[in-house]
């Protein structure tokens, strides 16, 4: 009989959980960065330049460091994937007026206590100089 409430509660509990998936972002940004953020407008995510390299051919300002983590809400979601992490990290980016992030890693999958996989990324947010 305990068995069966308990069973009926973990069904329920996934059946309301959804399909979502949900994420997590931080920015630390520059002193210098906060200011040029304000003074041009910003870019649509998909304008990003996205590389795990350095910039090397453009001169530019750093923004602030980018942190963001994609979670997996339930067992029946996709797993968080690198294109995942990557639209988060542009989406950020462009909240915070830059052209680019640069120096891009990735963390390695696993399992949390609050969902069923994850995925971190960290990346630099720079603004180009003329």
């Amino acid at each position: 009989m305990r068995l069966g409430r308990a069973a009926a509660a973990l069904g329920a509990a996934l059946a309301l959980s959804g399909c979502a998936t949900w994420s997590s972002s931080s920015v630390t940004p520059s002193r210098e960065g906060t200011q040029l953020a304000a003074s041009r407008p910003s870019k649509a995510p998909s304008q990003i330049i996205l590389t795990e390299n350095d910039i090397t051919n453009k001169k530019y300002r750093v923004l602030g460091d980018i942190s963001v983590t994609v979670n997996k809400t339930t067992i029946f979601n996709e797993d968080p994937t690198r294109a995942h992490v990557d639209a988060r990290l542009k989406e950020k980016a462009a909240a915070m007026g830059a052209d680019a992030v640069v120096l891009v890693r990735y963390g390695t999958p696993g399992i949390g206590l609050m969902s069923w996989g994850s995925l971190d990324g960290k990346g630099r947010a720079v603004q180009f100089v003329n």
